[in-house]
């Protein structure tokens, strides 16, 4: 009997529980307020001292003001040339002009001007700006176009094919100026950002560090020695600003390393220290004068040093050609010599030569060492000044 009983009220129990938890969990709203738990939650809240939000300078980090420094004095360039005068050229495919992608300007038009798009940067309040030569080079018509939406015709005060470098100056009040910094103080891994236009969706910032320092013998320029950078740069950002934690302009963006045309974290920008010495040279003068001397060069292998009977750790740069009533052929350098020395500095390396060479002022007067058949000799020249390179050019 008692087995009976209590068999009788454990299916009571579990029936219970059951039709409990069923109306728990379809409907909750039928069973009466805990209050009592509800009041001993409460009074535990209570108790608990939650932490004030944080202000805005602890939740934001980054390079906000960097950007909001740098950034107004950053400017969007259409640069636009009429089809009949159109030009195919292109770069080395590898690497790109993040402007203008296999050819200065867009794809050629029958019907309309083919347009270019890229950035600038203002250097100074009456409205000189600095950017790419190919963002403009051919153009007939160049417009500038400020973050604050003002709009101007720029005129072109001059080039510098073999840096990239191009000034113009627009007309326009009360215009921001980004501040200049030194890329000599740059180091690898520092913090920069790059600023510009890319793919004409409006002015961007992307951020990234200073990846390598003088980069050269890329075959991108004449002169060459630039910052690279991971800061996404990608088409439309050539001549905009590369800038570090303050703000400072430390670099006009050039060109990428990219099979896509997008970029891969490989982007290259000209050090302001070159820009500066460019553009005060083409204001000031029109061009930049630099010295030539007429030799072509070649790099002094252990095999040609052994050839021309040279001892295997001699340095020095093999003049490879010399045109004809240059200044190296009146001075008397010769096909074959080794040229080691120009004026006071020694060259070992053909972009030594060119570097030590352009340094030099047209007119004035250098003494160059050569070895020849193992003999020291020395000439005393004339510089000239570098002529206006053709495209395919590369002596000194």
């Amino acid at each position: 009997m008692l087995k009976r009983l209590w068999l009788i009220f454990a299916q009571a129990v579990t029936v219970a529980l059951a039709l409990l938890f069923v109306v728990a969990t379809l409907k909750p709203q039928w069973l009466p307020p805990a209050r009592g738990r509800d009041a001993a939650l409460a009074a535990t809240a209570s108790q608990i001292a939650l932490p004030p939000s944080p202000s805005a300078s602890v939740v934001r980090a980054g390079f906000a003001q960097a950007a909001r420094i740098a950034s107004p004095a950053v400017v969007s360039i259409t640069a636009s040339k009429a089809p009949p005068q159109a030009s195919g050229r292109g770069r080395e495919p590898a690497f790109g002009f993040p402007g203008f992608p296999g050819f200065p300007f867009g794809p050629r038009s029958r019907s309309g001007p083919q347009l270019g798009l890229g950035s600038g940067v203002i250097i100074s309040a009456d409205g000189v700006l600095l950017t790419n030569n190919h963002v403009i080079e051919g153009a007939s018509d160049i417009e500038v176009q400020l973050s604050d939406g003002r709009q101007a015709q720029a005129t072109l005060v001059g080039t510098d094919p073999e840096t990239d470098v191009a000034v113009l100056k627009i007309a326009l009040p009360s215009l921001p100026v980004i501040p200049l910094g030194d890329a000599a103080s740059l180091a690898v891994g520092d913090a920069v950002l790059a600023i510009g236009n890319p793919f004409n969706v409006g002015q961007t910032v992307t951020s990234g560090i200073v990846s390598a320092l003088g980069r050269s013998q890329l075959g991108i320029n004449t002169f060459e020695n630039f910052i690279q950078t991971d800061a996404a740069i990608n088409p439309g950002n050539s001549g905009g600003a590369l800038v570090d934690a303050d703000g400072r302009l430390v670099g006009i963006n050039t060109a990428i390393f990219s099979r896509s045309g997008g970029s891969l974290g490989i982007g290259f920008a000209i050090p302001v220290d070159v820009a500066r010495q460019v553009a005060a040279a083409l204001l000031r003068d029109g061009v930049v004068a630099r010295g030539w001397i007429g030799v072509q060069t070649r790099e002094l292998t252990p095999e040609l040093a052994e050839a021309l009977k040279l001892d295997a750790s001699a340095k020095g740069v093999l003049i490879g050609g010399v045109v004809a009533n240059a200044p190296a052929a009146q001075a008397g350098v010769k096909p074959g010599d080794v040229l080691t020395r120009v004026g006071a500095h020694a060259v070992a390396t053909p972009a030594e030569l060119l570097a030590s060479v352009a340094a030099l002022k047209p007119d004035s007067r250098v003494e160059v060492a050569v070895q020849r058949a193992g003999k020291a000799m020395s000439f005393q020249l004339v510089v000239a000044q570098r002529p206006r390179p053709q495209r395919q050019a590369e002596d000194e």
